[in-house]
């Protein structure tokens, strides 16, 4: 197993088994939240497997009781966001679904909010624990959705679906996150790991040239004209909402664990 590592902290786990290559978001005490960091690792690890030809399946799960808790909200973590930032969240959208030309599969091991929502429905495919659950969290933060998440979730449960999902603002479970098409299967959470390992395995014996020209065919379907623009029009819009007066507001009150007072401004 490799490891990607940024200053003191070991924020991506690699290995590969049976020509699968397991990502392992591995920021644990911050419940996987994306920091830049973390979220530049996902995309280079990307890129590395992307480019081994032992590689014929990419799987994305994480560290702990938590797949993704969204991005990183932190003071010290908004201060490093900037341009770069942007150019890799627009890297990690058109990575996994554009220009890598390998199945990606999300293994979502418990919690996933907002970002991590958004990077799971990036994925080919999901496949989720009994303990996993949901939340849209970018409403809860005073803004919109980014990362490409406002095309891949009506892309996979229609529109009046993602309306509900990202604006009534709750927690649903696995079963009722199969139901409304948010992911694929739902496994029992003792031996996910085993389950989730065994399913990427099993896309991994399809025949490469086959798995290769399905996701480039079927990745072409609703693709949007211009995917970067959108990406780069999303995260304008998240920036515009955090930095509103009622953004403000909303993250005070998460970081505060109170109800918000809005504005409307």
């Amino acid at each position: 197993m490799s490891e990607t590592r940024q200053g003191d902290e070991t924020v991506l786990l690699e290995e590969t088994v049976g020509g699968v290559r397991i990502l392992k978001l591995n920021r644990p005490a911050k419940k996987n939240a994306l920091s830049p960091d973390l979220t530049s690792a996902i995309v280079s690890g990307i890129d590395r497997a992307m480019e081994d030809s032992a590689v014929r399946v990419i799987g994305i799960t994480g560290v702990g009781d938590t797949f993704c808790a969204g991005a990183d909200l932190s003071p010290a973590k908004n201060r490093e966001r900037g341009t770069n930032t942007v150019d890799t969240a627009v890297s990690l959208v058109t990575g996994i679904r554009v220009r890598c030309e390998k199945p990606v599969i999300a293994g979502i091991n418990g919690l996933a909010i907002g970002a991590g929502v958004s990077l799971a429905m990036c994925c080919d495919m999901r496949m989720a624990s009994t303990k996993a659950s949901f939340h849209p969290g970018y409403a809860r933060a005073g803004t919109s959705p980014d990362c490409g998440l406002t095309w891949t979730l009506p892309q996979a449960v229609g529109h009046e679906r993602a309306m509900r999902f990202l604006l009534e603002v709750d927690f649903i479970d696995a079963q009722k996150a199969l139901a409304i098409g948010l992911i694929g299967s739902v496994v029992a959470a003792d031996t996910f790991e085993q389950s989730f390992l065994a399913y990427c395995q099993k896309i991994a014996e399809v025949a490469p040239l086959a798995a290769r020209q399905t996701k480039l065919q079927v990745a072409r379907v609703g693709l949007p004209d211009d995917l970067e623009a959108l990406i780069r029009e999303e995260l304008r819009y998240t920036g515009r909402g955090l930095k509103s007066s009622d953004g403000k507001e909303a993250v005070r009150a998460i970081f505060e664990k109170r109800k918000p007072i809005f504005t409307g401004t």
